[in-house]
């Protein structure tokens, strides 16, 4: 193994990169799981050119108890591209992700291919599950995702320009001081948009960003995804809208336990290959 690539074993994170998860109990009291020192993050108008790492994942498998939840998984992520994932509900695709992040074991191989450094990998996930009643803002959850000071403490002068500016992308610059209890379904995924941009990540992973969007947060997040692109950022999103995969992506993945297709969206969403991946007893397309 070369000092750029990362293989991940049974139950290994992605040694060497910085992995955004959450871990909302520990937000809560104030700590992050973000990056490892506290230097200024600040990010410009437009995106800082980067390029995203390649992702392969050969032969993975996840089997829990007696079920198979991954049938020996095998694609490639190019780096820089958009790779949407889809398929039906329960059909790995979640857990593949899980995989990926280090929280699942699976057997095969799975690994990161980056161009110099391993760097950050963002998670944004499909919902934010937290107790409403908390009294956080939008900049105390920002401050919490983004920054090691306690979150009580308010946010660090390293932080507060790149949390200003990530808000403005998302069109949440106006509402950091209300309640995350009191926004819509949708501005929380827009400020969970917003988190994700904090280091800017060389990876993001995206489960189901555009399920709880609203017409006005959609043409946000797809200004975005044109956005990480231009950067040469390596995107892998989860999504269900098949009309805005067809649109967006430049790669789609079906999964269905196992991949039964992987192709352009043009080659890929068609009636007999979408037939099959969303049949209850995927069988193999040629």
């Amino acid at each position: 193994m070369t000092s750029k690539e990362t293989i991940l074993a049974d139950t290994e994170s992605p040694v060497g990169a910085t992995v955004r998860r959450f871990d909302l109990l520990a937000k809560a009291v104030g700590q992050s799981a973000s990056s490892p020192d506290d230097s200024p993050l600040s990010r410009a108008s437009s995106l800082p050119q980067v390029l995203g790492p390649t992702l392969d994942f050969a032969d993975v498998s996840l089997i829990l108890g007696r079920t198979t939840i991954l049938d020996k998984v095998t694609f490639q992520v190019r780096p820089g591209s958009v790779h949407a994932l889809v398929g039906p509900n329960g059909g790995g695709k979640s857990s593949l992700i899980k995989t990926l992040l280090g929280q699942m074991p699976h057997q095969g191989r799975l690994s990161l291919q980056w161009p110099g450094e391993p760097g950050t990998i963002s998670y944004v996930p499909q919902a934010l599950e937290f107790d409403r009643g908390l009294p956080m803002t939008v900049d105390d959850f920002m401050a919490a995702m983004c920054q090691r000071r306690p979150a009580f403490l308010g946010l660090s002068k390293n932080y507060a320009t790149a949390i200003g500016e990530a808000l403005e992308r998302v069109g949440m610059q106006d509402k950091r001081k209300r309640r995350m209890g009191a926004l819509s379904g949708g501005e929380r995924q827009r400020v969970l948009l917003a988190q994700g941009l904090i280091p800017p990540p060389q990876l993001l992973v995206l489960d189901e960003p555009m399920s709880a969007l609203d017409e006005a947060g959609i043409r946000v997040f797809e200004r975005l995804l044109g956005d990480w692109r231009a950067a040469g950022i390596t995107v892998l999103w989860i999504e269900h809208d098949l009309e805005a995969v067809g649109r967006l992506a430049d790669q789609v993945t079906g999964l269905n336990r196992r991949v039964l297709f992987d192709a352009t969206p043009q080659q890929a969403l068609t009636p007999e290959r979408l037939l099959t991946l969303f049949s209850t007893h995927p069988r193999s397309l040629a």
